[in-house]
């Protein structure tokens, strides 16, 4: 009978940690940037984020892709980052607003929706910006 209650609790606690709120995005970042692309948007060259992207920013995201905003420069880009922790999100969002309030230079728009993130050059109009949200919104 304890190796029943054992193996029934420990199928428990699988089950339970598998519904967690930090279970991570059934979006990829390659999902957001063909969605991008597909509205019509600019999104080129993606790939995947380096430790030099990041420079000292967190890396707590379980993915990231960069990618090219042709119209603004020849490499001017954006990110778009997925993460498994709610918290981990809002610590980079967090650093990006609070980098762009220091000094007009790091400015960046950020959006974030359910665990994707999405920063965009600070130079991107605002109703640039707001295509980017609305296909975000859509996901």
């Amino acid at each position: 009978m304890g190796k029943k209650l054992s193996l029934l609790l420990l199928v428990m606690l699988f089950v339970i940690s598998g519904c967690s709120s930090d279970s991570g995005s059934s979006v990829s970042a390659g999902d957001v940037i063909t969605k991008f692309k597909e509205a019509g948007l600019e999104a080129e060259d993606a790939r995947a984020l380096t430790n030099e992207d990041m420079g000292i920013a967190p890396m707590a995201f379980e993915e990231g892709q960069r990618f090219v905003l042709p119209s603004l420069g020849e490499d001017v880009g954006a990110r778009v980052f997925v993460f498994k922790k709610t918290s981990d999100l809002d610590d980079l969002k967090k650093y990006y607003d609070e980098m762009g309030k220091a000094s007009a230079m790091f400015f960046s728009h950020t959006y974030a929706k359910d665990k994707v993130l999405l920063q965009l050059p600070g130079k991107l109009e605002e109703e640039q910006v707001n295509k980017y949200k609305e296909v975000m919104d859509k996901l």
